[in-house]
């Protein structure tokens, strides 16, 4: 059977991760590594399927944690390995046990580097590192825009005169599902604003947002770029620390339809599952999911909106075409949904979060976990 019949078999509505394209994708991490000697490292912010986590160990030394759950998480399963932390602030009542946890430490700001380094003995013998504004990106939307006017993360150039005693690397992070011709650019921006602290740090973190994984993505220019780099500062440690490329359309989420309703010559198609509570990205970003087997209005001869099944107005998306009319009882599968869904999802009107499989490359589907009535009220 092609693997989108596995798919369906999954008591909806289901999030499904495919082993076998999870490995695909960690392969080309493992070609980054060997060819260009740079450390890719994985953004636990994006993804945290912790039951797969014995998969990237094979490939990976490390996890990037943005707070204490997850580097609590990142420790129990990389111990002994690299964690590095990043937060915009970090809690009083979480900073001890994060530094603690923590291989790297990197502060948003001098002035929050400079009230921590003496107070918590758990930094001592860590790497500590400033998050800079590489004062360049090409990300769209403000939203996920960490370079827009009076951004609160990192600091500009005109704002560091000098590194701090201790500071030991520097990290950007200012892409989202970029090409290499970003990360290069963003490296001239580095050299350009910054330039004069690299022979100073003994490492630098670029960050995510690097799409290596996509269809159409220039890895040679990657390749090339870190390469080129690295023979140029060649005492730098660089690090990557993507979260979406690990798992770029690696999984699914597998929906019924419940009901259609029709409203203005508008023919929407009622889900067991709801864009507002289990792919809130969709809103957010926003942007418009891939259906297996379906186009744009008009493409297919049966137009849809897709309607979420919570009570807020604006739990739909609009314009799917389909080939047949949808029927009650039916299921359709959303592509690409392991990133910065599972790890968004919440439990609005009580609605129950998805199961969760993972399909093996030997095609057996596993149910990792369903969650109940005790999973809501537990989080009140």
């Amino acid at each position: 059977m092609k693997d989108t019949e596995y798919y369906l078999q999954a008591e909806s509505p289901a999030f499904i991760l495919n082993q076998e394209l999870l490995e695909q994708n960690l392969a080309i991490v493992d070609e980054i590594q060997r060819e260009t000697g740079v450390e890719l490292i994985f953004a636990l912010k994006s993804y945290g399927l912790y039951k797969s986590f014995p998969i990237f160990q094979r490939y990976i030394k490390g996890m990037t944690a943005s707070s204490l759950n997850e580097a609590e998480l990142a420790n129990e399963f990389f111990e002994g390995g690299q964690i590095h932390s990043y937060a915009p602030v970090y809690l009083p009542k979480e900073a001890a046990r994060i530094f603690e946890l923590s291989s790297h430490v990197t502060f948003n700001s001098v002035s929050q580097y400079l009230a921590n380094k003496d107070k918590y003995p758990q930094l001592q013998g860590k790497s500590c590192g400033l998050r800079i504004n590489p004062e360049y990106s090409e990300v769209e939307t403000d939203l996920y825009n960490p370079c827009i006017k009076g951004s609160r993360l990192g600091i500009r150039c005109e704002d560091l005169k000098r590194l701090p005693e201790g500071i030991e690397g520097l990290h950007s992070h200012n892409l989202c599902e970029c090409g290499a011709a970003a990360t290069a650019n963003t490296l001239q921006n580095i050299e350009k604003l910054f330039g004069e602290f690299l022979p100073q740090i003994k490492w630098l973190n670029l960050g995510g947002g690097h799409l290596f994984s996509s269809a159409g993505y220039d890895l040679k220019l990657l390749k090339d770029t870190l390469k080129s780099f690295k023979a140029k500062y060649p005492h730098l440690h660089i690090i990557l620390e993507p979260g979406a490329a690990f798992v770029w359309q690696t999984g699914v989420l597998v929906a019924e339809v419940c009901d259609i309703i029709e409203n203005s010559g508008v023919k929407i198609a009622m889900l067991d599952t709801s864009f507002a509570a289990h792919m809130p990205d969709c809103l957010e970003m926003p942007y418009r999911p891939n259906v297996f087997g379906a186009g744009y209005a008009g493409e297919k001869g049966y137009d849809y909106y897709l309607g979420g099944c919570s009570c807020l107005a604006g739990d739909y998306i609009k314009d799917y075409s389909f080939a047949q009319p949808l029927q009650p009882g039916e299921k359709i599968i959303f592509a690409d949904m392991m990133h910065y869904t599972m790890v968004k999802t919440n439990m609005f009107n009580g609605i129950n979060l998805p199961n969760i499989y993972i399909l093996h490359k030997d095609k057996k589907l596993e149910l990792l976990k369903s969650f109940s009535y005790a999973d809501y009220k537990s989080r009140l």
